[in-house]
């Protein structure tokens, strides 16, 4: 693209990541990306000290935004969503199973026009830390419904790295407000025939112990979305 320099801005759901907030903001910042960055971090009533830490930010480094109580994921990313000013937008989650410095391979199909939506996928080939078998089971189930339902061929439906040429994104109505909101993207991206292509991305999975918050119950709010948005919007 020619013209003035673009802007990515970064999409950070936050709930309880005291230990590793600011270090995934470290990473954001640090990653060199051919654009300039906009951070916007949206505390969804954290109450672990998250809140105080983010709080004590340096002004200028991130937008950030408080909720006063627990909404949810969707919710917190509606809020990221409607202070976004960037031409292109990206989910990041703010712990630190996905790494930043994929960036640059989930850009590249936006800045050259050649995608409305990019997908950074786990099951392409990048490295990623063995885990547990039911979640990557239950991971590759609800893709299989999304493809077999809307008619695509995507491999990582429910990644949280989902970047998008931000206009694109804002004209699309979102209602969900805890992990849903994956689906949900992703059912109404395709219902709507935007350009999507995927990218292999590392990741670093975490354990419960180390503070992972989706289970098995989610699995019912990513099934309920991808039915109710085959057939309504």
């Amino acid at each position: 693209m020619s013209g003035a320099r673009k802007t990515l801005s970064i999409l950070i759901p936050v709930y309880n990541e005291k230990d590793t907030v600011l270090e995934l903001l470290r990473r954001v910042e640090a990653v060199a990306l051919p654009v300039d960055k906009q951070i916007v971090i949206v505390d969804d009533g954290s109450t672990d000290g998250t809140r105080a830490l983010l709080s004590g930010l340096t002004p200028g480094r991130a937008i950030v935004v408080l909720h006063e109580a627990n909404r949810g994921k969707g919710a917190a990313l509606r809020t990221a969503l409607a202070r976004a000013t960037g031409d292109f937008v990206i989910v990041q989650d703010a712990d630190l199973e996905y790494d930043p410095t994929d960036y640059p391979q989930m850009l590249a199909p936006l800045l050259d026009g050649r995608a409305d939506a990019v997908y950074g996928s786990r099951f392409l080939g990048g490295p990623h830390r063995v885990l547990f078998f039911w979640h990557y089971f239950g991971n590759r189930l609800f893709t299989l419904i999304t493809d077999v339902l809307y008619d695509i061929n995507l491999t990582d439906m429910g990644t949280c790295y989902k970047a998008f040429v931000t206009e694109k994104l804002k004209a699309i109505p979102l209602n969900s407000e805890r992990f849903g909101i994956e689906a949900e993207i992703t059912a109404k991206i395709c219902k709507r025939r935007l350009r999507i292509y995927e990218v292999p991305i590392s990741y670093s999975g975490r354990t419960y112990a180390e503070g992972k918050k989706i289970t098995w119950k989610d699995g019912f709010s990513y099934l309920r979305c991808l039915l109710r948005y085959r057939v309504a919007d």
